[in-house]
Parts: C-alpha cells; structure tokens; sequence
C-alpha cells in the first residue's frame, strides 16, 4: 500500500487529549471479548489495552463506559457515494452542480454518527467523493476514512450507457494500463474494474468475461507494480475466474463461487478477500429492509421482472457461497452496496440470516473489511499501536447484534482518539 495514500493524508487532526477508556467490553475485532477492560488511547493511536482495575495514567481523562462493549470502527467494504437530493417539482429551480455533494456529505456524516469510520467507495457519478473528501481534510465537516476508486474500468459495453460518469469505458491491454494511471491521477486509492457484467442492467449477460486475459493481467500489472490494490466486480464464473487467477485482490459479489470450490481455496491460499454484498441483492429484489429474504407476502420491486428473478437467484447462491467462502478459509469483508449510507450494519445482520455467527459477521465488519482494503495495520482491531478508530455501543453485539442498527445504542464514535459522535453527545431539550 502507497505510503502517500490519498484516503489516509486527507485523514482529520488526532484527538488532543489523552484518553482512558475503562470498564469496557472490548470485541478486539476477530475472537475475543474481554470483560472488564480499559483502553489508553494517545496521538490518535491505541496505546494500550489494560485492565479497569489500573489506576488510569497520569494526564488521561477517564471515560467511564459502565460495562458498554468496545469495538474498532465499522468498515464498509463496498459503498457507492453519491448524493441523492430529491426531484425538484416542476418549475422549482434546477439544481445546482454542487448540491449532489452537499446531499452526499450528510450521507457521509450519518453513516459516522452510526459507527462506521472508513468506507471504501466502489464507484460513483462525476468528482463530488473527492470534492467531499477534501473539503473533509480542510476541516468543514467530519466524515469516515473515504478510499475512492475514481471510474470504474470497463470494456465498452452496455453498462456505459446506464453509468455514464461512473465508468470509463477503455478497451485493449495499453488502454486498460492508461486507465490505471488516469485514476490514480485524479486520486484514487485503489482501481476498480468491471470483469463482468452487472446484474443490474438487462443487456448485460454477466455469464461471459467482459476482459480479455491479457487485458486484466495488465491492469493488475500496472496497479500492483504502483502498490495499488485491484477490486474485481465480479458476477459470472469465467470473469470471477480470471480474476482470481490473476490475482486481483477482493471478489466483489462473487455469488457463483460456490460452484467452483477449488476457486474459494484459492482465494483462501492467496489470501483474496470475498465482499458478498447481500443487500444489493435484496434491494434489486423488492425485498426492501427485510432480513428474511422470504417475507410474507413475497417480493415487490421496481426492477424489470427479468432482473427481480435473477436478484432471487443471486441471493440464494451468495447465501450459499458466504457459507462455502467461510468454511473454507476465505477472508469475508461487509460491503452494504445500498443506501441509506448509514444503514450498512443491515449486512451484517443479513449474514448472519444467511449463515455466519454473530462473531463472524462483525469480523467481517471490523478486521475482514480492514483486510479488503489494505488497511489492517491501521484499523480493524482493537490492539495497541492502531489507528484509535473505535467505537462503543450500548449492549452486546455478540448477543444481540441488531444494537449497530440502533442510532439510541450507538453511544460514541471516537475518530483518530477524538470522540466525534454518538448518543452521549445528544441531549433532549426539555
């Protein structure tokens, strides 16, 4: 990973003061909870983790979390960050270029208030994520960590037409290469590429790679030679296998894995990562906030009929390969893909209908999602020399894991070792 990483110069100042976090649950982020645990936290880093019956050190301020659960900062592994202003009604004025970031900037601020402080965006319309980001590093607003792609790669294809300002369309091995640079130019942190179709639009057939080999293999070339990682959409089984043959570094979606066992051990040996995106499949569905995929009174949806049966169908299979990708070693990362920004702990929760424990959906979520975006000598865990990204809520998301939903629950937010938001911020006026 790029020491100059563009995600991680714009981050915000370190909390000032040092901090004594005590009387904790602390989930560490991968198998342990462990009562009765303080936490130092100095120069925006973990210092420590220790006991609550020690003496807080000198110059900490105390905060007591009276036995609340501890855990790193939530990570969206798969995002898509574009504004959504309303429709203005016929004859209102126009909107105007920047209101979209506006709209995308009290996503973003929402989707901290709810625990998540880095976010990986997967591809968006026009410039507004690295407009956001930056007048976030300038100090106007506190947003998660963004890790931007820039355009997506893709082949010329039909889906150009449906996400015109979000793809770039390139075709040939030295274009593909041009294509990385370009993005990396504009500031991206890692590069995207549409190895397949995408299931949301009817003229694409997912089934057939939408790169030739020698075309991928240039685009991982180019972006590994730059210490760049390369995130694979990836839908039909000969693009999901040339992507992890060439190893590119997450499978985003990869529903059909389980089909190919042999695949899934791969990625396990190389150490790929899996962001099944669930939700994506629900919404397309019509299944709405539903986390039984099966809700009385069946689907309703605004998709082409073709497109809803083919949601079903992808959501059985990815509830199939989540359960195949676990048992066989394979690093899992949450990826919300939908929107609200802020309700992407609704993943974490449809994993768990379809399959994982509580304990390895929220991995998922902490030190999985890290893991997927290079960043897990930063965050992800709760352990000493880490970023002090961290968040604590007001239960046990072990035993009851619906609390991450919870806005009254999520008690505070801490961003670089500076507590940034939460329920103990608000007060209601009398």
């Amino acid at each position: 990973m790029p020491p100059r990483l563009p995600a991680l110069l714009a981050d915000p100042p370190v909390g000032a003061q040092r901090l004594w976090l005590t009387d904790a649950k602390v989930f560490d982020g991968s198998a342990t909870l462990r009562d009765g645990a303080a936490v130092l936290v100095e120069d925006g880093r973990i210092a420590r983790v220790g006991r609550s019956s020690e003496v807080a050190p000198e110059g900490a301020r105390t905060i007591d979390l009276a036995g609340r659960t501890l855990l790193p900062g939530l990570v969206d592994a798969h995002a898509h960050l574009y504004g959504q202003p309303p429709e203005p009604q016929h004859g209102a004025e126009p909107l105007w270029p920047g209101t979209r970031s506006q709209f995308l900037a009290a996503d973003l601020r929402e989707t901290l208030r709810m625990g998540f402080t880095t976010v990986r965006d997967v591809g968006s319309y026009g410039d507004a994520v690295f407009e956001v980001r930056q007048a976030a590093r300038y100090g106007a607003f506190r947003v998660p960590r963004i890790l931007a792609c820039g355009r997506i790669l893709s082949a010329t294809s039909p889906g150009g037409r449906f996400f015109e300002g979000m793809y770039v369309e390139l075709d040939g091995p030295d274009a593909m290469r041009r294509g990385v640079r370009e993005q990396l130019r504009r500031g991206a942190d890692f590069v995207k590429v549409m190895t397949t179709g995408a299931r949301s639009v009817e003229l694409e057939d997912p089934d057939p790679a939408q790169l030739t080999r020698e075309e991928m293999a240039a685009i991982v070339d180019e972006a590994h030679r730059l210490g760049y990682r390369v995130a694979a959409h990836a839908e039909g089984l000969p693009g999901t296998e040339l992507a992890v043959e060439l190893g590119l570094d997450t499978i985003e979606h990869g529903m059909y894995l389980n089909q190919r066992p042999e695949l899934l051990e791969r990625m396990a040996a190389t150490g790929q990562v899996l962001v099944p995106t669930l939700s994506s499949f629900y919404a397309v569905a019509g299944l709405g906030d539903a986390i039984d995929p099966t809700p009385q009174g069946g689907p309703v949806g605004e998709w082409s009929p073709l497109l809803v049966d083919l949601a079903l169908y992808n959501l059985e299979q990815a509830g199939l390969t989540l359960r195949a990708a676990r048992d066989a070693g394979v690093t899992i990362a949450l990826g919300h893909d939908w929107h609200p920004l802020g309700n992407a702990a609704v993943e974490l929760l449809r994993m768990i209908e379809h399959g994982l424990s509580a304990r390895e959906a929220l991995v998922t979520a902490t030190s999985g999602a890290a893991t997927a975006l290079g960043l897990d000598d930063r965050i992800g865990s709760v352990e000493p020399g880490k970023l002090a990204d961290l968040l604590v809520v007001d239960g046990d998301p072990l035993t009851e894991p619906e609390v991450l939903r919870d806005r009254g629950r999520i008690w505070l937010v801490l961003q670089l070792g500076e507590p940034v938001a939460g329920a103990s911020f608000e007060t209601t006026p009398a």
